[in-house]
């Protein structure tokens, strides 16, 4: 029987604080999204942003919450970087939670591994193939046939920007 993994949204009380201040310190600035926003990945609910919607690119910080939770000390594996929320509370994903978000085929992530202190202990680059779900499924399970593995965060290779977050079951 396959492991099921779930595609983990930036949590709610992170985003209320995300919409006040964000993880650099900066106010939340919201505005209309236009037509070239449109598609942008929302973190908040992992879907493609809509143009007119009001959102707000902020500064997140996933591994420093995710260690505040945890009590890991990630040290210099700390980072931030730019991610799209909507800028007023929404209802969060409402796709199937057994599907992955962002999985066009042909683009590249890369499956970042951290073990429980927050260090990165290896990663793999993936190209997303035309069944989406095999190919993170496989590199999930991957991950985490190590036991030091805690979580994954998965990122574009593009930008480098955080996609989603998956936890060891």
């Amino acid at each position: 029987m396959a492991t099921t993994y779930t595609a983990l949204p930036i949590p709610p009380a992170a985003l209320a604080e995300l919409r006040r201040t964000d993880d650099a310190g900066r106010p939340c600035v919201p505005y209309a999204a236009t037509a070239d926003a449109a598609g942008s990945p929302l973190r908040c609910c992992l879907r493609g942003v809509q143009e007119g919607e009001s959102i707000a690119l902020v500064a997140y910080a996933p591994l420093r919450r995710w260690a505040a939770e945890t009590g890991a000390a990630p040290g210099a594996y700390d980072e931030q970087g730019p991610v799209f929320i909507h800028a007023e509370e929404c209802g969060g994903p409402d796709g199937d939670p057994k599907t992955y978000p962002f999985d066009r085929p042909g683009a590249l992530r890369t499956l970042r591994r951290y073990d429980a202190r927050g260090r990165i202990v290896g990663g793999r680059l993936m190209e997303i193939p035309e069944v989406p779900a095999e190919g993170f499924d496989r590199g999930f399970e991957e991950a985490f046939a190590d036991p030091a593995v805690a979580l994954v965060h998965v990122r574009a290779v593009e930008y480098g920007c955080f996609q989603f977050e998956v936890r060891r079951a």
